[in-house]
């Protein structure tokens, strides 16, 4: 049998609930942090090739995504895949629980130090709807990965993230030509329908990728702002 270990590493009570890191250590794998919320697996430093696989597909979306915004920082994984792109010239974050943001500044994520660094990234502490809303810049690409899809919420308040209102607020803070792009651990029609409703066209990808070997299917829904304005 083989012996699998959990040490708690960070704990903080926030007012959605408990935010747990956590290492993950067994006889046959390397250490594993693992990051929980309200009890709710979130995702660890193991199974990461989905939002690397898929932040690089939102990447080439965009003939030069200069200005991104991404919403939820988790442990860094979308943030260091837009970083690595050379276009890149502004990242922008916006992650609602302070303690995630406080592990990865202070090197309880070990990589984290680092990668908020790098001089074109940002983090801002706040809710992603209340950030679209107030925000005054615009940016070549918004990505979403709040949770893991309208089927997948941490927090029950994320469902507006799905609904028109808010689509049609990350619409508006779009660039012409900028895209957005939403991501799924699950095919997601009313979603499909909503963005729809808010760009008049938008597209599922369905994308085959690698989680420890285990294959399996996420999805990205995107539109794109026209160019021009009808």
């Amino acid at each position: 049998m083989v012996r699998v270990e959990h040490v708690e590493l960070a704990r903080a009570e926030t007012e959605r609930g408990d935010v747990v890191l956590r290492r993950r250590s067994s006889d046959t794998a390397a250490d594993v942090l693992e990051l929980r919320v309200n009890g709710v697996f979130v995702m660890d430093t193991l199974e990461t090739t989905s939002e690397i696989e898929l932040a690089a597909q939102a990447l080439d979306l965009v003939e030069r995504p200069a200005s991104v915004l991404i919403g939820g920082l988790g442990l860094g994984y979308t943030l260091q895949r837009v970083l690595a792109d050379p276009r890149v010239e502004r990242a922008v974050v916006v992650e609602i629980e302070e303690p995630l943001v406080q592990w990865m500044r202070d090197g309880t994520v070990p990589h984290g130090p680092a990668l908020l660094a790098d001089t074109r990234a940002s983090v801002v502490n706040a809710d992603i709807s209340m950030a679209i809303a107030e925000a005054r810049s615009t940016y070549d690409l918004v990505l979403l990965d709040v949770d893991n899809g309208p089927g997948y919420l941490v927090h029950a308040g994320n469902e507006t993230v799905y609904e028109q209102p808010f689509l049609a607020q990350c619409r508006d803070l779009l660039a012409p030509g900028g895209v957005l792009v939403v991501w799924s651990a699950n095919a997601a029609p009313g979603l499909l329908g909503a963005m729809r409703s808010v760009f008049g066209e938008a597209e599922e990808q369905a994308h085959d990728v690698l989680l420890q070997d285990r294959p399996e299917q996420y999805y990205l829904y995107l539109a794109r702002r026209p160019v021009t304005q009808v």
